[in-house]
């Protein structure tokens, strides 16, 4: 017994003995700023020969310059997600870009994929380090050149025989299982381009109060402009500072007209209800509570959980259907308690189910247009929703924000955001 005791004192001395920050478990983790590129459609759009590299370094410069108070010096790691990292987005895109910014060279930087989840993934990565108290400021974020890599893809071994066999789904476009969801639950057309049209109004809206002013950095670029009639090409200096994406024009009539993409016989996912191929880059600043507070630093958001589950691959758009409620068990929350909703605008058709299923009221859900109007580079649409959950939390004066989506392969992700002070 005394024996027993002397272990238990000397772990106690231990556990007093370390670090404040080791010692520090389960800290307040808070989003402190988050910045994005405005963005540009791609292979038309003028990011369709910058490098993702380069206009994800040109965010962080943003990001510290608008945050004075924060020493380059105490960035401890960058985590960026990328949705196909190869080509001109390779290596590991994170070291290069902390590299290739005004950090110094001993910040480092690792690389996620989770598909269209990657953004959101990094942060929830970023927050569970500073909320450890192994780290106490990180940048994480995401990024996509779909212009540099689409159509360059290494398909060496792309396929594996028994995947192929046992589940092909796992390797289906996203198109293809947003045709699946739509069949299988009886989404209608209309319905996907009811709600494709509202994406639609409610970006130009959006754009117009300037809504989105505040987390989009301008970023001056070289662009590749192609004549359609005598296909002359030609370099022209531009500035990427708003989302060129959205189309105010849209009638009900137009989408309607549309042909269906994936399903030309019987299909119903079209492009004009679906999310559009667009190039950007999106960082967020996570920190400790306690060093915000130490800097000077007024923060956005609370980091409050994330969850990710699995789902059937062939209809992964329905992912935040079992996401979702599991996140809000483990927080104690119920759907009522949340104020806004970010749900990726992957496909009308997931969002439209989701939507029903789980009773999300169009009031909170997506207020300002999403990825079908404003455009998805897969890798930093999370990041990006994650800036905008904390702007408009505080315009709205809300308390709760889910960010939310469904991710390749099978999958839904969930976050929960608070807003700072609320």
């Amino acid at each position: 017994m005394q024996g027993f005791f002397l272990i238990v004192i000397t772990l106690i001395n231990l556990y007093n003995h370390q670090s404040t920050k080791i010692g520090d478990f389960m800290r307040n983790v808070v989003i402190v700023d988050s910045v994005r590129t405005g963005l540009a459609k791609s292979f038309r759009g003028g990011f369709n020969q910058t490098r993702a590299d380069d206009m994800t370094a040109h965010l962080v410069n943003a990001l510290l310059e608008r945050n004075p108070g924060l020493d380059p010096s105490m960035v401890e790691d960058m985590i960026l997600g990328c949705g196909a990292p190869e080509g001109a987005q390779g290596h590991n895109i994170a070291r290069n870009v902390a590299v290739l910014s005004k950090l110094p060279i001993e910040v480092g930087g690792t690389t996620v994929n989770r598909y269209c989840s990657s953004g959101l993934q990094t942060v929830a990565m970023a927050a569970t380090q500073v909320q450890s108290g192994f780290s106490d400021c990180i940048i994480a974020g995401g990024v996509e050149s779909i212009s540099t890599t689409q159509g360059n893809t290494n398909m060496h071994m792309y396929v594996n025989d028994k995947l192929a066999a046992d589940v092909p789904g796992i390797y289906h476009a996203m198109g293809q299982t947003a045709e699946c969801v739509a069949k299988r639950y009886n989404v209608t057309r209309e319905a996907q381009d009811e709600y494709a049209l509202s994406s639609q109004q409610r970006t130009a809206a959006a754009q117009e109060a300037g809504y989105y002013d505040d987390e989009i950095v301008p970023m001056d670029t070289v662009m590749k402009l192609v004549n359609k009639e005598s296909g002359e090409e030609k370099d022209v200096e531009v500035t990427v500072d708003r989302d060129d994406c959205n189309r105010p024009e849209t009638t009900i009539e137009g989408l309607s007209s549309l042909k269906p993409v994936f399903d030309p016989e019987n299909g119903s996912v079209t492009a004009g209800n679906s999310s559009q191929l667009s190039d950007g880059a999106s960082v967020t600043l996570v920190m400790s509570e306690e060093k915000a507070k130490e800097l000077g630093l007024t923060p956005k958001l609370y980091f409050r959980g994330f969850t990710v589950v699995g789902c059937q691959p062939d209809e992964m758009g329905i992912g935040p259907v079992y996401s979702i409620p599991k996140l809000l068990k483990s927080a104690n929350l119920k759907m009522e308690d949340i104020d806004l909703w970010e749900l990726n605008e992957a496909f009308a058709s997931q969002v439209v189910y989701i939507r029903d299923k789980l009773g999300l009221p169009s009031e909170k859900l997506n207020v300002n247009g999403g990825s079908i109007s404003i455009g998805h580079p897969f890798g930093m649409t999370g990041s990006r929703q994650v800036g905008h959950v904390a702007r408009e939390l505080n315009r709205r004066g809300g308390k709760y924000g889910i960010v939310t989506m469904c991710v390749g392969g099978g999958m839904g992700a969930t976050g929960l955001f608070e807003a700072y002070n609320s």
